[in-house]
């Protein structure tokens, strides 16, 4: 059962060309709306929290600050509304799911970028 799950993902679900990307880099993600008969692109920028799954049902976890409010979105990788993107900071953390940045404010939500 499993053998043909992963058939129908690698035949049927279109593979998109992302960036490199994880957990503490700031992206800007830009994905098409549709309301009624209209097309727009919004975009979402924010630190990603984590990269979960694999394949075809792989997600990504972004959260962004809007006033004082904490706003997180997940996107699945092979969303077919996703236009692009961007990666805007390479974050340095020492974890691959960074849960702990939810409850941090101030400088201490700061994350140090990552030098090449």
């Amino acid at each position: 059962m499993n053998s043909l799950v992963k058939f129908v993902q690698d035949e049927f679900v279109e593979k998109k060309e992302l960036p490199d990307f994880s957990a503490g880099d700031t992206i800007t993600v830009y994905y098409e709306i549709r309301e009624g008969d209209k097309k727009r692109t919004q975009f979402f920028k924010g630190v990603v929290l984590q990269r979960k799954g694999s394949g075809a049902s792989e997600t990504f976890t972004i959260r962004k600050m809007s006033g004082t409010v904490g706003v997180e979105r997940i996107f699945p990788v092979n969303l077919p509304a996703l236009q692009k993107i961007e990666v805007n900071k390479k974050g340095k953390v020492r974890r691959s799911r960074i849960y702990y940045f939810r409850g941090l404010t101030g400088k201490k939500a700061r994350i140090k970028e990552k030098r090449d």
